[in-house]
């Protein structure tokens, strides 16, 4: 054939056909992930993949891969043979009952779900796309840290990701799951995020594993009593909720997204009409017991309070750090179908006084529903502080000042309602109508004093009772006991408060519930004027 005769042309749907096959072999091949036989271990553990785990995660059918074909460019310690696709974490784009949220899912069959460079940019990307376009992360932790072989790189990309969990902190919600291992510097962006849920016996996070605890500190731990999931969600307070698998942590974020909005500008999403589902209010009443010495479940308050649930664990009441400073409840329910937070002392637990753990929690989750828009429910019945050695020297004044500050500080609508106990400077700490509460309710059996009656009447009438006991010719307690009920006669009731404005109204039990949803719709154009400032100083 001479050198200037033209080759042969392929047919066209030939080579049509060629190039589609080879697509399809890729994205097969990157569906793969490490391969069946890690697939294989990742299941024997009892953990999904990250392609199973989006498919719990997302509505049916509405994920959209980015970044599927990216792979590491690194030449050294033989990295340069081995560059799979997608570089151990799926990231993209879908749906959680219809609203928009973007996730990035790592997989840890696929270099040990290590980040390196080009890992931390897809990271990075979905987490621009989300600020971009107002619209919340959801990140899915299963990596054993920063790939070592790819040295300063993979630190940097750890950074950027930090930068911009910072930057879309108050923005976008960003909720972390870490469903495996999360160790070193990676621990530091679920800490940033807004949730962290974990998985119990197959996740743990911690900044050193127990084989550096054991060299430095001769100390033996495993890893799940040094950073296991009940480790964190019950001692440290790193974490939010544990789960006993994956598909339970998944679901929990599903239900989580009914509470939360899409952004910071975004209303927070409302049950329509016929959703709504008033609970059973009988009895409400009689949940405070008679006397004020005597514990109760303020759970049993909010169920009888907020709308009902359908379903699930405690469907009307999405609580947040149920294990952790327990003695002050906090979670989302639903009121008349608008989504609140609760913020509630727990009088079966240390009878409901504020400690260090309780207010750091209240802190945080107050300022999480400023943040988006959600409004406020204070249920209180708090004698005050805890007071002891322990609590003094562990920094309670400052960490108590965070929960007053943050509540003083969040512009939300804003309700409380007394229920019992509500003394000294807890008093003023939880959304007292002087830091900003909008509609302060009491109950009748509401006690709102400096002190209990007993320590107020040892206090103020100290020399008389000294004197009759000195004189021995009276029964100082008769008389005590008579000091103590003019006292409460006086004092520890409502309408002291009350007559002073510092309560809207002393209302019956069973009127709350109407009180309160209509009070919801009043506030809900709330506008509250700050002074101009770049942010304030919260006592960290």
């Amino acid at each position: 054939m001479p050198d200037d005769a033209d080759p042969e042309i392929p047919d066209p749907e030939t080579a049509q056909a060629d190039l589609f096959a080879d697509l399809d072999e890729r994205h097969a091949d990157a569906e793969q992930g490490g391969g069946p036989e890690r697939i294989d271990r990742q299941h024997e553990k009892g953990k999904l993949t990250a392609r199973e785990r989006l498919d719990v995660l997302l509505d049916e059918d509405t994920f959209e891969e980015l970044g599927t074909f990216v792979r590491h460019q690194e030449q050294h310690f033989g990295l340069d043979e081995k560059r799979p696709y997608g570089d151990g974490v799926v990231t993209g784009y879908g749906r959680i009952e219809g609203r928009l949220v973007y996730v990035y899912s790592q997989d840890f069959t696929v270099f040990g779900g290590s980040l390196g460079r080009a890992h931390a940019d897809k990271i990075v990307r979905v987490m621009e796309l989300a600020m971009e376009n107002g619209a919340p992360v959801v990140g899915l932790c299963d990596s054993g840290g920063a790939r070592i072989q790819e040295g300063v790189v993979s630190l940097g990309g750890y950074a950027d990701i930090f930068k911009l969990n910072t930057e879309a902190s108050g923005v976008v919600p960003q909720i972390s799951a870490v469903m495996g291992p999360c160790a070193g510097g990676a621990v530091y962006s679920p800490a940033i995020t807004d949730f962290t849920f974990m998985v119990e016996g197959t996740s743990y996070m911690f900044l050193t594993g127990p084989d550096v605890v054991k060299t430095v500190t001769q100390e033996e731990v495993t890893s799940e009593e040094l950073g296991g999931a009940r480790t964190h969600t019950a001692t440290s307070g790193v974490a939010h909720r544990r789960f006993p698998n994956d598909v339970a942590c998944l679901e929990a974020i599903r239900r989580l997204f009914s509470f939360i909005p899409q952004n910071c500008e975004d209303p927070p999403p409302r049950r329509p009409p016929e959703q709504v589902e008033a609970p059973d209010e009988e009895g409400l009443g009689r949940v405070v017991p008679p006397s004020p010495n005597q514990p109760y479940d303020m759970h049993e308050v909010i169920r009888r309070l907020v709308d009902d649930g359908k379903g699930g664990e405690q469907g009307h009441f999405f609580e947040i750090q149920p294990d952790y400073g327990d003695n002050l409840l906090t979670g989302f329910a639903h009121l008349g179908g608008r989504p609140v937070g609760l913020v509630a002392n727990q009088p079966a637990v240390l009878a409901g006084t504020l400690d260090i753990d309780a207010s750091i929690k209240g802190a945080r989750f107050v300022r999480f529903c400023d943040a988006f828009g959600v409004p406020l429910l204070v249920l209180e019945d708090v004698p005050g502080f805890l007071p002891g050695k322990e609590q003094e020297h562990g920094g309670i004044i400052k960490h108590g000042a965070k929960l007053l500050y943050a509540l003083a500080e969040a512009t939300v609508p804003k309700m409380t309602v007394i229920t019992r106990k509500a003394y000294g400077g807890a008093y003023d700490v939880m959304n007292s109508r002087h830091i900003g509460g909008d509609l302060n309710f009491a109950w009748p059996t509401a006690e709102i004093a400096v002190m209990g009656p007993k320590g107020a009447v040892e206090i103020i009438h100290r020399r008389e009772l000294a004197r009759l006991e000195e004189e021995n010719e009276a029964d100082p307690d008769a008389r005590k006991n008579e000091l103590i009920e003019a006292y409460r006669e006086r004092f520890a009731n409502p309408y002291v408060a009350a007559e002073h404005g510092y309560v809207d109204d002393v209302i019956k039990p069973g009127a709350t519930r109407r009180r309160l949803i209509r009070g919801l719709r009043m506030l809900e154009n709330k506008v509250a004027n700050a002074p101009a400032k770049k942010h304030g100083n919260l006592p960290l």
